[in-house]
């Protein structure tokens, strides 16, 4: 049983995953003290965010001293990221009992530059929030001047309990984006024509295309429910242009008009703004995809 402390009074976002990600590290197997008193503090195991101290050998996470613990990039830690840093992959690993050590290396990362970063810049000042940020949203947990009766602790470890569910489904769907990173990759290792990916499950493709610099890539196939789709690649991520727009002449068709205009027996349809089109069968999509090449039109 590891016997972690950090401070009493009002708590924020960092304090608050910080604690989180020491639960699912640890599968609970631990005690919080939330307390200001340094000797009650000096026994804990763990101490985080509080005690002017960052030294990981002896489990001492604080970042409000002048020589503040900081990232590469010079970016200011907090304590959610301090503790993300050295027990984050154990907490994946609870979270996700299934990942193998380098997918759970990769939700971290994922994580790391995403949620927690952004946990530690907001508590550092270096960001501006909204009312709805999901730092702001935890420390909404405090009590009021309006609930004397509120207990601190218990909302505190309300507070955590949300951070713990936020941190689970933050890692669910890394694990999902990893699990598509390397569907892309093998897909586009195993294609007979750099210009069409074809993937064999229906995964999100567009940042794993933009990250692995697959920049041959015009068309991605991929099923879709009962049907195949063949999607065309944005030139840039977020982007809703297209490397290689689909046929100015198929926009807009559907079913045997698209089947009788393209050749492609199962056709099924063209989106009007030429970014989709579908059959019915996996050959029969590849063939559109070959065809829309063939055809040339400029996106």
């Amino acid at each position: 049983m590891l016997n972690v402390a950090t401070h009493s009074g009002s708590f924020h976002a960092d304090d608050v995953f910080a604690f989180a990600v020491l639960r699912a590290a640890t599968q609970d197997r631990l005690t919080l003290t939330r307390t200001r008193d340094a000797e009650r503090l000096a026994q804990a195991d763990l101490l985080f965010d509080v005690g002017g101290i960052y030294d990981p050998p002896s489990r001492r996470y604080d970042h409000h001293m002048r020589d503040k613990p900081l990232r590469g990039d010079g970016a200011p830690y907090s304590s959610a990221g301090l503790i993300w840093r050295d027990y984050g992959v154990e907490a994946v690993k609870t979270l996700l009992p299934a990942v193998d050590d380098e997918a759970a290396r990769k939700v971290w990362r994922m994580l790391d530059s995403g949620l927690v970063r952004d946990v530690d810049l907001v508590d550092n000042g270096a960001i501006e929030t909204t009312c709805g940020h999901f730092a702001i949203v935890i420390e909404g947990w405090n009590p009021t001047f309006a609930e004397p009766d509120r207990d601190e602790n218990e909302a505190f470890r309300q507070a955590s309990d949300i951070a713990y569910q936020v941190l689970g489904r933050s890692c669910a769907r890394a694990y999902a984006s990893v699990i598509a990173m390397d569907a892309v990759a093998a897909a586009a290792q195993a294609a007979a024509d750099p210009r069409i990916i074809v993937l064999e499950r229906k995964v999100p493709w567009e940042d794993a295309v933009s990250e692995l610099a697959l920049d041959q890539a015009l068309y991605v196939v991929r099923p879709s429910g009962a049907v195949w789709s063949c999607n065309a690649v944005p030139p840039e991520r977020g982007s809703f242009a297209q490397r290689l727009s689909l046929p100015e002449q198929w926009g807009g068709l559907r079913d045997a008009e698209f089947a009788a205009l393209s050749g492609v027996a199962d056709a099924t349809f063209c989106h009007p703004a030429l970014f989709i089109c579908g059959a019915v069968s996996r050959d029969g999509c590849i063939e559109l995809a070959r065809r829309a090449i063939a055809l040339g039109q400029p996106g």
